[in-house]
């Protein structure tokens, strides 16, 4: 698989990433360790996963495969912090002490001294900047975190803390900046994506398949096994479901089938070689079907159906 270096960091990530948000959850150990191990045989470095994601059990899964599948340094592990559940409310706590603790639980959980990359969850409004920069400070001085980086900032969010974190040679450069980013989510292109561009920041992109709309399974309808079949996953697919959607989707289908791939490889590939992605974070249910995506690495789009296809999801 082919790397590539996170903006001007000196940190070298596969160009897709293994996503792990259902791991530990409707992913059991058993399954993950499949799908660990399709990832790694394909040439793949990248585990990305949250504080949050299944309450922690993902990352105690990874944990538990450090050692037996791969070894700690072959491998560069992303997790996140800031966000938390109670009785079922979303929580953003980007406080100095709130972020540390969690580190702290994150590696606890993880198995290990120290993750890659240490990401703010999403941005707070509640809680001053300085104060949530200087818990990346402290990680990364400490060695607990390699590098640091954000997820889900707007472009003005994410400008003032990369140069805030720019002003001074003794804080911790921003390296990474994870989006959602799909044909049917083009939202970072108003400013986030040439953001990291002129900054020398990575720009990691999740949900790469339109949360799975892109792969075409639900053009005739919800399959009974699929994430939007599921209470805990449908308040994340549904926003896809309209008709704007379907209509890239087709686009995607119809471009699949003249050139021999399958739709999913065709969506992956648009935001893979989108100029300044550093990894787009894929997620499967099965090592099967992880590996059907992993086939992607061997496909190139011509540049006129990226621009179809960029017209079509304008």
């Amino acid at each position: 698989m082919e790397m590539r270096r996170a903006g001007k960091s000196g940190l070298v990530l596969s160009r897709l990433g293994l996503g792990t948000m259902t791991w530990g959850r409707d992913t059991d150990t058993h399954e993950a360790a499949d799908q660990c191990r399709a990832y790694i045989e394909a040439g793949g470095n990248f585990f990305d996963t949250s504080s949050t994601y299944g309450d922690g059990d993902s990352e105690r899964v990874i944990g538990g495969l450090i050692g037996t599948l791969f070894k700690r340094d072959d491998v560069a592990i992303a997790t996140k912090a800031g966000v938390s559940f109670s009785d079922g409310a979303r929580r953003v706590n980007n406080s100095r002490q709130s972020l540390i603790a969690d580190l702290d639980r994150s590696l606890s959980r993880l198995e290990t001294d120290y993750v890659d990359i240490w990401q703010v969850h999403m941005w707070d409004s509640q809680t001053p900047l300085d104060d949530t920069l200087s818990a990346l400070d402290y990680a990364y001085s400490s060695g607990k975190a390699r590098y640091v980086g954000l997820s889900n900032f707007s472009g003005w969010q994410s400008a003032r803390a990369i140069t805030i974190q720019e002003s001074n040679s003794a804080k911790a450069p921003i390296a990474t900046h994870q989006v959602e980013y799909s044909l049917l989510n083009r939202i970072a292109e108003n400013e986030v994506i040439e953001c990291a561009v002129e900054t020398g920041v990575g720009i990691l992109a999740w949900a790469p398949l339109g949360r799975g709309i892109l792969t075409g399974k639900y053009r005739k309808g919800i399959p009974s096994d699929s994430r939007a079949a599921a209470p805990h996953f449908v308040k994340h697919v549904e926003p896809y479901l309209r008709e704007d959607a379907s209509r890239i989707t087709e686009a995607v289908c119809v471009a699949a089938e003249g050139l021999g791939f399958a739709p999913l490889e065709v969506a992956l590939a648009w935001v893979r070689d989108t100029p300044g992605i550093t990894s787009a974070i894929v997620g499967a249910r099965t090592g099967a079907q992880l590996r059907g995506i992993l086939k992607s690495e061997e496909i190139v789009l011509p540049e006129i159906v990226r621009n179809v296809l960029n017209e079509i999801s304008a």
